[in-house]
C-alpha cells in the first residue's frame, strides 16, 4: 500500500527520508553529497532545499519514535535499577546552546534541547520532562556552574528527592587549576605574543630551510647521525649540518606542544612549556658559542638564534610567572594524582570503567590525607605568601564542593551496588565528537552558525549507534523506515476510529542567545531601527 511507503502529503518515501537522515546525522554528509548519491545510486533527483526539508522530517520522526517507545525504554532503565543522569550543555561563542541529559549506565540520550542561554530557569523544565518520561534518576552528575547547580537543587526540591548530586571530578580539578594558574599562564602568553618569539623562530627555520635547499635531505641524515652519537663536547656539526642543527634547535622550541598531554589547560600549560624550551635552548646556544663553529655562516645563524631567544631570559615578569606556575602546578598535580585523574595518555591508573568501590575508598583517603598535608604546609608557609595563597584556593574549593565529590556507590533494588562515573567525561566526549563531526561536514573550524541552527534532535540521532536502543525502538537500522511508517499508520488509525492520539510536541530550534543571533542581527541592522531611535530622540 502507498500509505505504508509514503508519508502524508509527501512524494518521497520513508526509505528516502531515512537515507537522507542517516547520511546527514550519522555519516555527516553535505547536502550535495546526499543529492549526488541519491541520483547516482537510485535515480532520485532532489533539490538542495528538499534535502534540507527531509533532514528536518527525519529528526521529527525520530523524536516521535523516541516518545512512542518511552514505556519500553523506561522499563529497561527500571530493570537496571534506575539510571544516573549526566547533564551538560555546550555551544559555540555563546550561541546555539545545546543541553542534553544522558543515561549514565546505558549511554542513551534521554533528552536534548536548545536553550537561550545556560540558565537554571531554562534547564529546570528539561529535567522535569525527562523525569516524567523516564522516572527520577538515582544520581545526578553535573559540572560546577551556577546554572546547573541551582537547576538541580530546584528539581530535587520539586520532586522531593534525596539522591547523590555529584560534582564532576574533572570539572572540579579544572576549576581549581584555572584559579591557580590562569593569571600567570595568560601573562606568559601575552608576553610571548609581544616578544614575537614564535614568529621570529618560524622565520629563522624557514630561511635556513631555503638556505639548505636541495641539501636538506643529506643534512637530515647527518643530523640523525649527530644526534645518535655520544655527547663528547659542546660543538655543532661542521658545514651545512651546522646550519641544519641551528634550524633543528629552532624547530624543537616551536614543537613545545609535544610536551602536552592533550588534556588542555590547566592540565597542560603550553606557554610554560614554551618558556622552558626557550630557556633550555638559550643555555644550549650559549654553550655552543663557548666553542664557536669555524664556519662564519654557521656562527652567524647561531647568533641570530640567540638574539631571538635572549629576550625570554631578560624579561623579568616571564621568569616570575614561570616560577609561580612551577610552584603552583606542583601542588595542583598532587591533587590531580590523589584524585587519580592523571593525563589521559598515561597508562598508570585504570580507566574510569575499571574504578571499583575499593578504588574510590582509596581515592577519598588520599584526598583527605592531602588536605591535612596542605593545611599543615599552609600554616608553615606564611613567609611564602604565594604558596599560602595557592593552598588557600584549593582549600576553599574543597570546602565549597567537598560534599559533592563522594557518593558514587548506588544501592540497587537487587541488593547489588553499582558505581556512577566520577566525571562527565562521556558527556564532554559526546559534545566533542558532535562538534568534530559538524566541522568535518561543514569544513568550518568555527561552528557558531552551524550550532545556532542545529536541531536538538541531532543529539538524539546518536542513539541510533547504540544497539540496545535500536533494538527497542525499531529492531535494527534497516527497519527504521518501517518504524516511521508505523507511526503515521497508528496516527491515521486513531484519527479514523475517533480515538485521541498522543500528540508529540513539535520542538523548534531556539536560536536566541546572550549574543546576537542571525534573525535578531538582521532586524537590528535594518535602517528602520536607527530611524525609529532618531525619531524618538528627536534628532
Amino acid at each position: 500500500m502507498l500509505v505504508e511507503e509514503f508519508p502524508p502529503r509527501r512524494v518521497v518515501g520513508y526509505d528516502v527520508i531515512v537515507f537522507v537522515g542517516i547520511k546527514r546525522y550519522l555519516g555527516h554528509w553535505q547536502r550535495e553529497e546526499i543529492r549526488s548519491a541519491l541520483e547516482t545510486e537510485y535515480g532520485i533527483t532532489l533539490s538542495s532545499g528538499e534535502v534540507s526539508n527531509l533532514e528536518r522530517f527525519f529528526l521529527d520522526y525520530l523524536l516521535r519514535l523516541h516518545k512512542a517507545h518511552i514505556e519500553e525504554l523506561r522499563a529497561v532503565i527500571d530493570s537496571d535499577g534506575g539510571s544516573p543522569w549526566h547533564i551538560d550543555a555546550t555551544g559555540e561563542n555563546g550561541r546555539g546552546t545545546l543541553f542534553v541529559v544522558l543515561a549514565g549506565w546505558r549511554r542513551w540520550v534521554l533528552g536534548a534541547w536548545k536553550l537561550p542561554t545556560e540558565r537554571a530557569d531554562a534547564i529546570l523544565p528539561c529535567l522535569r520532562e525527562v523525569a516524567t518520561d523516564f522516572g527520577a534518576p538515582c544520581a545526578i552528575v553535573r559540572d560546577l556552574g551556577h546554572a546547573m547547580s541551582h537547576a538541580v537543587v530546584d528539581f530535587l526540591a520539586e520532586e522531593d528527592l534525596d539522591i547523590p548530586v555529584l560534582a564532576c571530578h574533572a570539572h572540579f580539578l579544572k576549576d581549581i587549576g584555572s584559579d591557580l594558574l590562569k593569571h600567570s599562564h595568560d601573562a606568559l602568553r601575552d608576553a610571548f605574543r609581544k616578544l614575537k618569539v614564535r614568529s621570529r623562530l618560524r622565520m629563522l627555520a624557514r630561511d635556513l630551510g631555503r638556505k639548505l635547499g636541495s641539501e636538506v635531505e643529506s643534512v637530515r641524515r647527518e643530523m640523525k647521525t649527530w644526534l645518535e652519537e655520544d655527547v663528547k663536547d659542546r660543538t655543532l656539526p661542521k658545514g651545512s649540518a651546522g646550519i641544519g642543527a641551528v634550524r633543528s634547535i629552532a624547530q624543537w622550541v616551536l614543537d613545545y606542544k609535544a610536551d602536552s598531554s592533550g588534556d588542555d589547560f590547566p592540565f597542560d600549560r603550553p606557554y610554560h612549556d614554551l618558556y622552558a624550551r626557550c630557556t633550555l635552548a638559550l643555555k644550549g646556544v650559549d654553550g655552543f658559542l663557548e666553542f664557536p663553529p669555524a664556519e662564519e655562516g654557521v656562527l652567524k645563524v647561531l647568533k641570530r638564534l640567540r638574539n631571538i631567544l635572549a629576550p625570554v631570559e631578560c624579561d623579568l615578569p616571564l621568569r616570575q610567572h614561570s616560577r609561580y606556575i612551577t610552584e603552583r602546578a606542583g601542588i595542583f598535580d598532587e591533587l590531580r594524582s590523589a584524585l587519580r585523574l592523571i593525563p589521559s595518555k598515561s597508562k598508570v591508573n585504570p580507566p574510569e570503567s575499571a574504578i571499583t568501590t575499593e578504588n574510590l575508598s582509596d581515592i577519598r583517603k588520599q584526598v583527605e590525607a592531602l588536605i591535612l598535608s596542605l593545611k599543615s604546609r599552609s600554616d608553615a608557609s606564611i613567609t611564602n605568601s604565594d604558596i599560602h595563597k595557592a593552598i588557600s584556593i584549593i582549600i576553599r574549593h574543597i570546602d565549597k564542593h567537598g560534599s559533592s565529590l563522594w557518593g558514587h556507590e548506588i544501592a540497587l533494588p537487587s541488593g547489588e551496588t553499582r558505581l556512577v562515573d566520577r566525571t562527565n567525561n562521556y558527556a564532554e566526549g559526546f559534545f566533542r565528537d558532535l562538534k568534530h563531526d559538524e566541522r568535518r561536514r561543514s569544513g568550518r573550524k568555527i561552528l557558531t552558525q552551524d550550532f545556532e541552527f542545529l536541531p536538538p534532535e541531532a543529539a538524539l540521532a546518536r542513539n541510533l549507534r547504540r544497539e540496545d536502543y535500536l533494538k527497542i525502538v525499531c529492531g535494527s537500522i534497516d527497519q527504521l523506515h518501517k518504524s516511521f511508517s508505523q507511526l503515521d499508520t497508528t496516527d491515521r488509525s486513531e484519527r479514523l476510529s475517533g480515538e485521541k492520539s498522543v500528540k508529540i510536541p513539535q520542538r523548534t530550534v531556539e536560536t536566541s542567545s546572550a549574543s546576537l543571533p542571525t534573525p535578531d542581527r538582521r532586524m537590528v541592522r535594518a535602517a528602520g531601527m536607527k530611524q525609529r531611535l532618531q525619531a524618538a530622540a528627536q534628532i
